[in-house]
């Protein structure tokens, strides 16, 4: 599956990038999702940060989501689902490979930055997909976002008819 990074999704969807990370912005811990040894899904909580036309997930050193990451690279990181179940701010996934930053000069650049507790990892995310689910109205409003493809919006009501795609 094609990746990128988030810069070229931000050149690519500025409007649907800004939104995307407007409600990642309203909560500091969110949920992730990595692949245990035996492929069986983990799912933790993480701080995500967007610095320098990257998505970084930070983590403590050998936690197990880290050696998840460093052995099988695929995720998921799901925006924090608030408060309720209103859906208010909608629900934003975004999947992708993490690949773990080693060059001493970023690493050193993000630590004068983001002054994050150390030691720790850090892994800049190359993303596959970005899928944001909302209401409006009855129906659910789903955006689908993948590499080399234009901005998907479906509709789809609350029955068994196939959601259509908007124009």
């Amino acid at each position: 599956m094609t990746s990128t990074s988030w810069a070229a999704f931000q050149s690519a969807e500025p409007d649907f990038a800004e939104t995307v990370r407007a409600r990642f912005g309203l909560y500091k811990h969110h949920v992730l999702a990595t692949l245990r040894k035996d492929g069986s899904p983990r799912v933790t909580g993480l701080e995500v940060d967007f610095r320098f036309g990257e998505l970084w997930l930070g983590m403590m050193p050998n936690s197990r989501k880290a050696l998840d990451l460093r052995r099988d690279p695929r995720f998921a990181v799901q925006a924090n689902p608030g408060p309720d179940d209103t859906m208010a701010d909608a629900d934003v996934r975004i999947s992708g490979r993490a690949v773990e930053e080693t060059d001493p000069g970023i690493l050193a650049r993000f630590v004068e930055e983001a002054k994050p507790p150390e030691p720790f990892h850090l892994f800049r995310t190359e993303l596959t997909e970005v899928v944001r689910t909302g209401l409006k109205g009855e129906e659910l409003i789903i955006q689908t976002w993948r590499p080399g493809a234009p901005l998907r919006t479906l509709h789809r009501g609350n029955d068994d008819s196939t959601p259509r795609e908007a124009t």
